[in-house]
């Protein structure tokens, strides 16, 4: 096992930029991502995710993969596979989604392996953050990494996992300051892997027993986290057909010592809206069905249908022509003061709206409408709208939001819905 350390991150997008950022103040650290723009973008120190500040990125920037190898630590991204082969420690940190099925998409993983593949070298190590069922990292990555390099794991090369904790937009709970689950596929592979990630994570480590372990403990996490968001979307819309404030209640019930304190909302992102359907594909492949992780999903999942539905009764109510009624939606983004748009569950909200022939204005001043474009096909502003509209919908709580005036858009008649409860006595219903 190789004892230097130069380090690869393979993907530099939400998760890959900030982790390689902090090893690179303590490691010679090359980022490659085959995304040219994105490349481009990180060597003139911007980052459009907003994960990293401009002055933290061009501080640690190396102008040249040759100064790179000169200084004991430093940042070097690039598309050119060959600039990662001195790599002694490659961490794959590219998504894994799902597709319109809600099955697993292990390509970009697959192809991130290959890539590696080409450069690995004896006593080289690569560790996984990307989530997965577990085996994936031994049952799938390892074969492709055999395959093409012609080296044997455990023997020529080694592989850990350690799943990324990263939380978009949060500048309280930083990549340091969340504590790593670490693993490996040798007992000193394993020492190595939490020995490297404990030197950044001032959180700490912990090192589980195996990678199959530590796939399975990152899978869990969000969908423990989705099955208890999905109970309290069940309880709004039960609450609702009662008239009862189901944030009062939750507030009550929330003075008890041991109540866990969730909020119905939209459930989406990178991870929660995902993560569940891997270890259900994993489930149903050794027998079993599982029924309240599917449950759960399928209840998140008609959130978006459940809020058009409520904002459809609220115009009738107030005798408001629904086909052709004008609707601004705040916010596109899966969460709140991030311009992360993977797998927003506002989508769905804005397609059940369509179908009932609204016209509908999006505003979102994170979201770029470009990126919103090409994902979606919708049309989005990051310039407050100046009309009047039947319909104000708040979708995302991004700051802006909360103390935003919305007045100057309302008519006598608009309704004001607030998924997110955020607006108080300026909206007239929630969810």
């Amino acid at each position: 096992m190789n004892t230097s350390k130069t380090i690869a991150v393979i993907g530099l997008g939400y998760v890959g930029l900030p982790l390689a950022i902090e090893f690179a103040k303590k490691y010679p650290t090359i980022g490659f991502d085959i995304n040219t723009k994105r490349i481009k973008e990180l060597s003139e120190a911007v980052d459009t995710t907003l994960e990293v500040d401009s002055e933290e990125l061009s501080s640690i920037l190396s102008p040249s993969l040759i100064g790179l190898q000169k200084s004991s630590l430093g940042f070097f991204p690039t598309i050119d596979v060959m600039d990662i082969s001195d790599a002694t420690i490659f961490i794959i940190t590219v998504p894994t989604p799902t597709d319109k099925n809600k099955r697993p998409v292990l390509t970009p993983l697959l192809k991130a392996s290959e890539t590696v593949a080409k450069v690995l070298k004896k006593g080289d190590i690569v560790i996984y953050e990307s989530t997965v069922y577990p085996g994936v990292t031994e049952d799938e990555c390892v074969p492709v990494l055999e395959k093409l390099s012609d080296l044997k794991l455990n023997i020529d090369f080694f592989v850990g996992y350690s799943p990324e904790r990263i939380n978009p937009g949060d500048k309280e709970r930083t990549v340091t300051k969340i504590l790593k689950v670490t693993s490996g596929s040798t007992p000193e592979s394993a020492k190595v892997i939490d020995d490297l990630y404990r030197s950044v994570i001032t959180a700490g480590t912990h090192m589980a027993p195996s990678i199959r372990v530590a796939e399975a403990a990152k899978v869990i996490e969000n969908s423990q986290r989705d099955i208890n968001i999905a109970f309290v979307n069940e309880l709004a819309k039960i609450f609702n057909l009662l008239d009862i404030d189901t944030d009062a209640v939750l507030k009550a019930a929330g003075t008890k010592w041991n109540f866990l304190p969730f909020k119905p909302g939209l459930v989406g992102g990178h991870c929660i809206g995902v993560d569940p359907y891997y270890l259900a594909q994993k489930a149903q492949e050794v027998g079993y069905h599982p029924e309240i992780i599917l449950a759960g999903r399928r209840l998140n999942d008609s959130m978006g249908e459940h809020v058009a539905g409520q904002v459809f009764k609220l115009l009738v109510k107030n005798d408001i022509k629904i086909k052709g009624a004008s609707v601004l939606v705040l916010g596109i983004t899966f969460k709140e003061n991030c311009p992360d748009v993977r797998n927003t569950k506002v989508i769905d909200v804005i397609s059940h709206l369509k179908t009932y022939g609204m016209h509908l204005t999006i505003y979102d001043p994170w979201a770029n409408p470009s990126e919103v474009e090409s994902e979606y096909h919708l049309k989005t502003t990051q310039e407050a709208p100046k009309d009047t509209f039947d319909a104000i919908v708040l979708t995302v709580a991004h700051k802006e939001f909360i103390k935003m005036d919305l007045k100057p858009l309302m008519k006598k008649t608009t309704v004001v819905y607030d998924v997110k409860g955020v607006l108080g006595t300026k909206a007239d219903a929630k969810l």
